[in-house]
């Protein structure tokens, strides 16, 4: 393998990796249907550290949405250990749950999940009443997020009277408004089209190259390429994990 700061592809460039930041041990996850059991994740081993830019891939039926919703704090697995900045999570009651999706993880979903009636700044606020952050910090925050989107024109808009694209970037300044650990992206460019999907997947890589670490979930191969690693899920389990370099 080369090192961290090789070339590797055109003008991608693998920065330094931080520390371990997941740690997911033989992570299982089923689920019951009727008299059927569906097991979703069978032993997953997973480790991401800080400032990685990975992709899980996988068909429909894979587990990666499975796997994106336990990365996320938003399942439990059935069996297995799942740690987030050294910290055992099936130890974490639900304020602490709370707390981590809140502060340490920035959600970005395929379908926006923007509040129709609230203007793009006050959707971007929203992470921050939740923190309990003050009108004055939350304004400038907010703001700043947005701009940051390159959306500071665009504050005052609500979401009816944005393009799909100026939708997501919404959706990013929100998943980065409280500087999380990590930034979740589910199928980011799933409900856009092929030009204004590589918009949103060079903001990411900008985000990227500024230090934030990325998981993008989707099961486009043009998007995984965006990535400095690719995870592939098969059947619940891992089919391979590549990193370029």
């Amino acid at each position: 393998m080369q090192n961290d700061l090789e070339v590797i592809r055109e003008d991608h460039v693998i920065r330094p990796k931080g520390d371990l930041m997941i740690r997911i041990e033989r992570i299982t996850k089923e689920y019951a249907m009727g008299y059927t059991t569906i097991r979703a994740l069978k032993g997953v081993d997973l480790c991401i550290q800080r400032n990685e830019y990975l992709a899980v891939m996988g068909r429909s039926g894979s587990g990666k949405s499975t796997l994106m919703n336990m990365l996320g704090c938003l399942d439990t697995p059935t069996t297995g250990r799942y740690e987030f900045n050294g910290r055992d999570v099936a130890a974490m009651g639900d304020d602490e749950l709370a707390e981590i999706r809140n502060k340490e993880i920035g959600f970005v979903f395929q379908t926006f999940n923007l509040l129709p009636r609230s203007t793009g700044l006050e959707n971007v606020e929203l992470p921050l009443i939740y923190a309990n952050i003050g009108r004055d910090e939350r304004l400038v925050r907010a703001e700043q997020a947005m701009r940051a989107v390159g959306l500071g024109d665009r504050l005052g808009h609500k979401p009816s009277e944005l393009s799909g694209g100026q939708r997501q970037r919404v959706a990013i300044a929100r998943a980065l408004v409280n500087n999380p650990s990590v930034i979740l992206a589910d199928e980011p460019t799933g409900n856009l089209d092929s030009k204004t999907g590589e918009e949103i997947m060079a903001l990411l890589e900008d985000l990227y190259m500024s230090g934030h670490t990325i998981v993008v979930v989707t099961h486009e191969e043009n998007i995984a390429r965006h990535a400095r690693r690719i995870v592939r899920l098969r059947d619940g389990v891992i089919e391979s994990d590549e990193e370029f370099g």
